[in-house]
């Protein structure tokens, strides 16, 4: 009964959404304002009818409903209620629910702002958001329906349906298979819903675009009205890869946080865009430029987040992060196709009033670093998506799959990265509209020598791979100057105002929030490079089969053998738990625990490191294999990670950045609104 009562909620909803894109073309067309609002009113009805359908799989998923094939997929007995719960997004079926909800609760809050002053925009935003929520939910409704049911029919087949087959009768399902080992994980937990919440946030700027383009409006407005929801795109993306990352590093077992694979690429990628995009508004907001190449960027990230859906869903690339193959990515292709051809096509509609009004009259402006930086982005986008790809290619022209792996990324993407580095230390210290070698030295010079320092510091402590000192001086160079200009903005206000240091930092930090919020942004991506180079640089690793009592060593680490341990516990697992004692030059550091749990309901182990930590470096040790405990014989791998934890305290420092540039701003009085709007009118008059 729950199963049919979810399955109509979102066969009404799908149709509702319908509905909607009829209501708001007939009423735009007709010139009849009922007909929007009532398609507005058919997008607000969608998030509780999904609501419904959402919590009708959470009943079921936690109640052991095991007859719902989803469910028997997913979950099992021995699970606990929470992982039961976020088992919603642990299978394609579910996953693609959680979207389409996700999805339906940004459009309603879209929906529920105050739009007399841009009326023109409201149904295009409700038809391109209801045509990408209708395309998913008929996806759930047609090919991945979560609520289908194990039958049994009178020859004793079992079916798989919504609807019984003639004289069949449900089947009785003692338990399921449970949950992907590695999906169990906290960072998993969390990662995919702040992924989904990064693609359906970007749907919105995207929307507006379009609507931008139907309407003719060659203004700016569109993107001061999503510069808040182009903020939390990017804020629940940047947390979905960073949570991703540290997932991959505390469970799979590689010794790493990245391995460039095409299912991480095809989130990154939107991630590039988008972030191009947040720096490229900046430009059309303030002086006038770049309209066209914001267009295509929006454009750009939406399709790259269809694209990254795809990826994930279709089976074509072969992933650890990937459901299996579905009949959902010819589908997926052919969406892909029409909204990237329907959007390109109205950008060349609009191309010619698009014009930027202004220009660039520098090279060294901080408007064309901009653009040098969007370059860079792009230059990481084409090297991403060929990398990913390549395999398609290959195996339609020469019928093998040739795959591409972290070398050809590494070396096609290092320069790159490199280059952005030393832009976030420059860009912020030049000019708008005319900057020259000489402003910008003087500007500049300063933090450079701060930089400078810190390259001769890094020689003397040891330091001698050209990489790894171009990397540490990038490094320097944006912290100094990030410090710098916090330095001159407070001083500069302490100056006006006679206010304490402390004072006139939250002062001016809340009085420009978007600019002091990008450089606490800019400091993070730099403490996590600084993770990176020690890791991608200096990392090391040993491997080796030991008796107890004996030891492997590695860059000073000794790591003694003591012990194996193999018993089950309550929850379903099979644990072998591997004792280690770790020493360094002779001095006792403590004990390490690597273990492999080994799950019966799904069938499938899971590695998980034993690591020592400090802000230095991790010494990351594996339980890779071992003999019968008579024997008391194991395979251990042991990685030196020097300089990682930088990446996550990075992670932190950036997501506080985002939110202070997040942040909304108080409302002028009304006064200094009316003012403003004078102001504005009389500037376009001129």
């Amino acid at each position: 009964m729950l199963a049919n009562f979810g399955y109509g909620a979102i066969v009404l909803a799908f149709f509702v959404s319908l509905y909607g894109v009829f209501a708001a073309i007939y009423g735009v067309r007709k010139n009849r304002a009922a007909w929007v609002e009532s398609a507005r009113t058919a997008m607000l009805l969608i998030f509780p009818l999904l609501t419904l359908s959402a919590l009708s799989i959470v009943v079921l998923l936690v109640t052991g409903h095991y007859e719902v094939q989803y469910v028997y997929n997913v979950t099992s007995s021995a699970m606990p209620v929470y992982l039961k719960i976020t088992a919603l997004w642990g299978g394609q079926a579910g996953s693609l629910i959680f979207w389409s909800w996700t999805m339906s609760a940004f459009a309603t809050a879209v929906t529920l702002r105050n739009w007399d002053r841009d009326r023109e925009f409201l149904p295009w935003v409700i038809v391109v958001s209801l045509i990408t929520l209708a395309f998913f939910l008929g996806l759930s409704i047609f090919v991945e329906n979560p609520f289908e049911r194990i039958w049994i029919t009178p020859e004793g087949r079992q079916v798989v349906s919504m609807l019984p087959p003639a004289g069949s009768i449900l089947a009785t399902v003692r338990d399921g298979r449970g949950l992907n080992p590695l999906l169990r994980h906290p960072g998993m937990i969390i990662h995919p819903p702040m992924l989904y919440l990064g693609f359906v946030s970007f749907v919105i700027p995207y929307a507006f675009a379009i609507a931008a383009l139907v309407t003719g409006r060659s203004d700016d407005r569109w993107i001061r009205l999503t510069r808040r929801w182009s903020l939390v795109a990017w804020l629940f993306l940047s947390l979905g890869l960073l949570l991703g990352s540290r997932w991959a590093y505390d469970v799979l077992g590689w010794g790493g946080y990245w391995a460039w694979d095409p299912v991480e690429i095809a989130a990154f990628m939107p991630w590039l865009t988008g972030t191009a995009f947040m720096h490229s508004v900046m430009i059309q907001e303030k002086r006038g430029l770049f309209k066209r190449w914001n267009m295509v960027l929006i454009i750009l990230t939406y399709s790259l987040v269809m694209v990254g859906t795809f990826l994930t869903r279709s089976g074509v690339l072969s992933s650890v992060h990937a459901f299996a193959q579905s009949a959902i990515g010819p589908l997926f292709f052919v969406f892909i196709g029409l909204t990237l051809a329907g959007s390109l096509g109205l950008l060349l509609w609009r191309w010619n009033d698009l014009r930027s009004e202004g220009e660039m009259h520098s090279l060294l402006s901080r408007e064309a670093l901009f653009l040098l930086n969007n370059l860079l982005f792009m230059g990481i986008l084409i090297v991403c998506f060929w990398g990913v790809f390549f395999p398609l290619i290959s195996e339609l022209f020469t019928g093998q799959k040739v795959t591409v792996g972290p070398p050809f990324y590494e070396r096609a993407t290092a320069p790159l990265f490199g280059g952005l580095l030393l832009l976030m230390g420059i860009a912020p210290l030049s000019a708008w509209g005319h900057s020259t070698v000489k402003t910008l030295g003087k500007a500049v010079w300063k933090p450079a020598l701060g930089a400078v320092a810190a390259l001769v510091a890094a020689y003397i402590f040891g330091v001698r791979l050209p990489a790894a000192l171009i990397g540490f001086f990038a490094v320097a160079l944006v912290i100094f100057v990030t410090l710098y200009e916090y330095i001159r903005g407070v001083s500069a206000r302490r100056r006006r105002s006679g206010e304490s240091y402390p004072v006139a930092l939250m002062r001016l930090a809340a009085r420009n929030r978007r600019r002091y919020g990008g450089y606490i942004i800019h400091l993070g991506v730099v403490l996590m490079a600084l993770g990176i180079i020690g890791i991608e640089l200096f990392q090391t690793e040993t491997q080796g089969t030991l008796a107890r009592g004996q030891s492997l060593e590695l860059d000073g680490y000794t790591v003694r053998y003591d012990s194996l341990a193999i018993f089950d516990v309550q929850d379903g697992r099979n644990v072998a738990r591997a004792e280690v004692t770790v020493f360094k030059d002779g001095r006792n550091l403590g004990t390490l625990a690597p273990r492999r749990d080994y799950y019966y309901d799904s069938g499938q182990p899971m590695t998980i490191p034993g690591v020592r930590s400090t802000m230095s470096e991790d010494l990351y040790v594996l339980l890779v294999d071992w003999q019968p405990v008579s024997e008391q014989g194991a395979t251990f791998k042991v990685y030196h990670n020097p300089l990682i934890n930088w990446l996550w305290v990075g992670g932190f420092v950036f997501i506080f950045g985002m939110l202070v540039a997040a942040w909304p701003d108080r409302e002028p009085a009304p006064s200094v609104q009316r003012a403003k709007v004078r102001a504005g009118t009389q500037a376009s008059r001129a």
